[in-house]
């Protein structure tokens, strides 16, 4: 631990420290967590000279605010947002002097959801299971962020450094999420599978971090037994018995008793993670890779 530290005054509405996440330990029952969009949190800790697997500030929607008790460098990157230092704006993507004392408020956003603040050192909260991440289904590391919370930052080992360019583009709507079928589409009846391929969903409220909750047609199954518990991987696609899809995002549990009718691109599944309520999807099948 070092005497650098942010003192939290507004947490915002979900703001969890992420990084790389805890892969690998499945078979304990631990889902691997981490950011929901890795590249942003990479390009973020880029930005201000971390490694890529320091520890961030993931936040959704904006709102957050804190102080630092020493100077340092920022960084927000992910949704674009507004961002300002003492009340004066600074720019999205770039790195931010920020002096001892000085407060930094992030949010609102200007579409997306989720927006990631790397700063210089990482933040130097205790590792479990390798990791630094929250994870808000099993309750490992740090809980989300609270009024008043001092975090303790790291001692940066590396020099800031800006980009030429910074590209992000709105996605065009619906946004298209490719997936494989598998394992359990036999469990759907032909038109379900049709239905699932041809229609527009729409996010709902009760989307997380552990899930991509969509509403739309329901899926009808062509058995109707119980479902052995079974493993459950990053972007299973399972189809409780409301007959609504739900794509499982990092802190999914990792086994279920609702068949899994496909599974979601790894390349595709940070789209997820900037998907508001009301936004509309579209799912997309593909091969297995190394088809012909």
């Amino acid at each position: 631990m070092t005497d650098r530290q942010i003192i939290v005054h507004d947490p915002g509405s979900l703001t969890t420290i992420q990084d790389r996440g805890r892969p690998g330990h499945a078979h304990l029952g631990v889902p691997r967590s981490g950011a929901l969009d890795p590249a942003a949190a990479d390009l973020a800790n880029r930005l201000v000279g971390n490694d890529d697997d320091a520890a961030v500030l993931e936040t959704m929607v904006g709102g957050l605010e804190f102080t630092s008790s020493s100077a340092l460098t920022i960084a927000v990157t992910g949704a674009p947002c507004d961002v300002a230092v003492d009340g004066r704006p600074r720019a999205n993507a770039e790195p931010v002097s920020v002096g001892s004392g000085e407060s930094v408020r992030v949010g609102p956003l200007q579409w997306g959801l989720r927006c990631y603040v790397a700063l210089s050192g990482g933040l130097d909260v205790p590792a479990v299971l390798g990791s630094r991440s929250t994870d808000t289904l099993s309750g490992l590391g740090p809980g989300p962020l609270a009024r008043d919370d001092r975090l303790s930052v790291g001692v940066p080992t590396g020099r800031p450094r800006a980009l030429d360019v910074s590209l992000v583009r709105r996605p065009l709507s619906p946004v298209a999420l490719r997936f494989i079928l598998g394992p359990r589409e036999d469990w759907f009846t032909a038109a379900a599978v049709e239905t699932l391929t041809g229609s527009t969903y729409t996010v709902s409220a009760d989307s997380n971090r552990v899930g991509l909750r969509l509403e739309g047609p329901p899926l009808e199954r062509s058995r109707t037994e119980e479902l052995e518990s079974e493993g459950i991987v990053l972007g299973a696609i399972q189809v409780p018995a409301s007959g609504m899809p739900l794509v499982f995002l990092n802190d999914h549990p990792t086994t279920g008793g609702y068949p899994v009718v496909g599974v979601v691109a790894p390349e595709d599944l940070p789209r997820c993670a900037q998907l508001r309520p009301g936004d509309e999807v579209v799912l997309r099948p593909q091969p297995p890779t190394g088809s012909a």
